[in-house]
């Protein structure tokens, strides 16, 4: 799009201003449209939309669904007008003057239209349901219908600008996902949730069904699936890393009956949605075990889980597990017409099998090598079953672990290389990488934030998101379909929390998948942003401001700690309060004259050797109704303790982990500024597995006395204390000598400081060497994988 066409859009397009015409109100149209079309022209004249305008449609159409019904709704809603909707005219009408034709043409793409607004109507032009339904959802939004209270007894009229809008998606699988296992929601709730995916013109539902902590959907051949498995007895409080582990004992569950669930799939049908189920298979099944246990490799007693994580117990792959999932998933197709069955096929331990005689004589028969092809074995099978039916399966990108399923869709969320693999194998491809794609990770920084599972997804980082990989050829790019936003609920119990972690994200994705490249900008979405979280607000749908507030930037310095607050609002006035409790005669102010507030971007500074104190801001800006009202942080603490580290250089033998690289790279772990218990601060490197050196090099002869390093105990979280730490140091840059070694024994879980004594010792530089745990130990998460080592600040005294 033209930077000049973006500025006529925030000139001269007025937003919800109103006029009275004629004794009925006027509501300007505007062009904040989600996701960005492909092209828009603006014309000369204006349309006005009122209550002589009707809905005109091509009598060849054979909708497969009314793609009017909700348009409708609305506009009487809101204008206070009946809007009559017929197949009965001629191109030479005069009735046609004032209304919105709908065309057909067959040489549009399924999901394309055309939206025209002329000063005599408004035609829009599609080959399908599909295509028409999305262009009534784009005059939805010119009209900000969903912003207006009903109408009631005041009339409205609308003024459309005249432009020409060419579109259709990018993409042909634009899907947003939904575990309901972890955390039950309600029907309602589940309507909504689709509601919002409609308007934003996404065409996926992917419903998780069932997991190890509740089965939720009624499969009537087995009714202890309602019984048993759709109730945990307790669930966890807090995060799954915390030490010591505590849980609620409150009893939790739920499940959606076959009438509930045929009514879901009605309503998104028709709003253009297709649900897709999933059903774990082979792993996550520790619920259904629970309910029937004949179903796993040992006898149990199996128990509907109350924390989180991977468990052991898995489908033993006999004939009866075969029979009973088979039967399930004859009740599941009955109930969702899909052309895709989701089986999961993720994070399957192979203990179980690989100590199963069963197992190990199965694998014989069937030629398996070992227990990952015995995995293929089973999908294959549960292919096979599905195909019979006419239908497809997806599975996560474990499913390529031992051989691919040959008609297999799959699902890439550990990276993107999984769906690489497949491609080049032929098979279609979903794009849905943990990074930037799980709406469960923390948006914002952690201490302003909600406990979330980890990551750090800020919608910066969802909105540049492409599911298509470099290195394809133009037939393998032909299996990449699209891409898909998920939102686990390990730490999400409401309904508005889920809205909280999906929304604004799920947008810019909505907009990633749709938009053409070539269209995409981010700071043009960035300004239409304010205008759709009044929509959001209108439709009482919850969403995180993070991204509207300035950014908090933490900077250290051999002067003292910096506090920088950046802001990309293009609001007059844009201030930042620093409460006064938190500001004394050790703070000075840079850039600005005021001792209390900054005008964005401005810089305070601290000059001292320690310094713990809490601060908060909140933001100022003019009054304006369509803007979200101001917002105050919660109280963050900031510990920031300067050593002689501080002022010299570091440097490591190999990057930390692109998912926790400290803020600024390895400098994190010199810059004075301790972390807390949220592993996925700005305050924490990481290291998978790999051994990494790293160095700290003084600009003189240094006398230290004490080294203390930060490092963090998380088995649950795969994060576990290094092997070893061992320390050399040099005084002529060339030759290290051994010095000592961190005693780690005895340390507790969690976060703590380990401590090297040093007696006067004189250096111009320190190698600290730090092996992480190579093998995580037997029947902990993770076992038989390399560790996480977590290293925070590094302190020289």
């Amino acid at each position: 799009m033209r930077p000049s066409l973006k500025i006529i859009f925030t000139t001269c397009l007025i937003i919800l201003t109103s006029s009275f015409i004629f004794g009925q109100k006027t509501i300007y149209g505007n062009l904040n449209i989600i996701p960005q079309p492909k092209s828009i022209e603006l014309a000369e004249g204006i349309f006005r939309l009122n209550h002589k305008t009707k809905i005109i449609y091509d009598p060849q159409f054979h909708f497969s669904f009314d793609p009017f019904q909700i348009f409708k709704k609305l506009y009487e809603e809101k204008s206070g007008f009946p809007l009559m909707i017929t197949d009965k005219s001629s191109e030479d009408d005069p009735r046609n003057k004032q209304d919105i034709l709908v065309d057909m043409n067959q040489s549009i793409a399924e999901e394309d239209y055309i939206l025209k607004i002329s000063k005599e109507n408004v035609r829009i032009t599609s080959s399908t349901a599909q295509g028409a339904f999305y262009a009534f959802q784009t005059l939805r939004q010119i009209m900000s219908l969903d912003q207006l209270p009903k109408a009631h007894d005041q009339h409205r009229q609308w003024n459309l600008q005249a432009s020409l809008i060419t579109d259709g998606p990018r993409y042909s699988y634009r899907g947003l996902h939904l575990d309901v296992a972890r955390h039950f929601q309600p029907v309602d709730f589940i309507k909504k949730y689709i509601d919002r995916i409609s308007f934003y013109k996404m065409n996926t539902f992917h419903w998780h069904l069932t997991d190890d902590q509740g089965w939720r959907i009624e499969i009537k051949k087995y009714p202890k699936l309602q019984e048993i498995a759709a109730w945990r007895d307790e669930t966890l409080v807090g995060h799954y890393s915390d030490f010591p582990v505590t849980y609620d004992g409150i009893k939790y569950g739920g499940f959606y009956t076959h009438e509930e669930i045929r009514d879901v799939v009605k309503y998104a049908s028709e709003r253009g949605v297709t649900i897709i189920p999933e059903i774990e298979m082979p792993g996550h099944a520790q619920a259904a075990l629970a309910a029937y246990p004949e179903l796993g490799c040992t006898p149990g007693p199996f128990k509907v889980a109350g924390t989180w994580g991977v468990f052991e117990d898995v489908f033993c792959p006999n004939e009866i597990t075969f029979t009973f999932l088979e039967n399930v998933l004859e009740e599941v197709m009955t109930l969702f017409p899909s052309k895709y069955i989701h089986i999961g096929g993720d994070e399957c331990p192979k203990n179980r099998w690989n100590e199963s005689a069963y197992c190990q004589q199965l694998m014989k028969k069937e030629g398996l090598k070992n227990a990952s092809e015995l995995q293929s074995y089973f999908i294959r099978r549960i292919e096979n079953y599905v195909n019979s039916k006419g239908r497809q399966i997806i599975g996560w990108d474990e499913i390529l672990d031992g051989g691919l399923a040959p008609n297999a869709t799959v699902m890439s969320w550990r990276g993107k290389e999984g769906g690489i693999a497949a491609a080049k194998l032929g098979n279609d491809v979903i794009m849905t990488p943990g990074s930037p794609c799980y709406l469960d990770h923390y948006q914002a920084d952690p201490a302003f934030e909600p406990v979330a599972i980890g990551g750090f997804n800020p919608i910066e980082k969802v909105y540049e998101f492409d599911p298509m990989p470099e290195g394809l050829s133009e037939k393998e790019q032909t299996h990449i379909l699209g891409g898909q936003g998920n939102v686990w609920t390990e730490y999400i119990p409401t309904s508005s929390h889920v809205e909280y972690m999906a929304y604004p994200r799920a947008i810019a994705l909505a907009e990633a998948l749709w938009t053409p490249r070539t269209e995409k900008d981010w700071s043009h979405f960035y300004s239409k942003l304010t205008e759709h979280f009044v929509t959001l607000d209108s439709m009482k749908t919850n969403y995180s401001a993070s991204v509207v507030q300035p950014q908090v930037i933490l900077e250290s310095h051999p002067e003292g700690l910096s506090l920088t607050w950046k802001s990309e609002l293009d609001r007059p006035l844009q201030n930042i309060y620093i409460t006064s409790d938190t500001l004394s005669h050790d703070w000075r102010l840079v850039d600005s004259g005021d001792t209390t507030w900054l005008r964005s971007p401005g810089k305070i500074f601290y000059k001292s050797e320690t310094y713990t104190k809490a601060y908060k801001y909140s933001v100022s800006s003019e009054k304006n109704e369509n803007h979200p009202k101001p917002k105050v942080s919660p109280v963050n603490g900031i510990s920031y303790n300067p050593s002689k580290a501080i002022a010299a250089s570091i440097s490591s033998s190999s990057k930390p982990s692109e998912r926790y690289p400290g803020r600024g790279g390895i400098k994190a772990l010199t810059d004075g500024l301790r972390g807390n218990k949220f592993f996925n601060g700005q305050d924490w490197c990481a290291w998978d597995g790999d051994p990494v050196v790293i160095d700290i090099r003084f600009d003189t002869m240094t006398e230290i006395d004490s080294i203390t390093m930060g490092i963090l105990s998380s088995p649950q979280a795969w994060i576990y204390l290094p092997e070893s730490v061992l320390v050399k140091a040099t005084t002529d840059l060339e030759t290290y000598q051994y010095i000592g070694t961190f005693d780690l024994s005895g340390t507790p879980a969690g976060r703590t400081d380990a401590s090297l004594r040093l007696a006067n010792t004189k250096v111009m530089a320190l190698r600290l060497s730090i092996l992480p745990l190579q093998k995580i130990p037997s029947g902990m998460p993770g076992a038989g994988h390399a560790a996480w080592a977590f290293i925070d600040e590094i302190s020289i005294y």
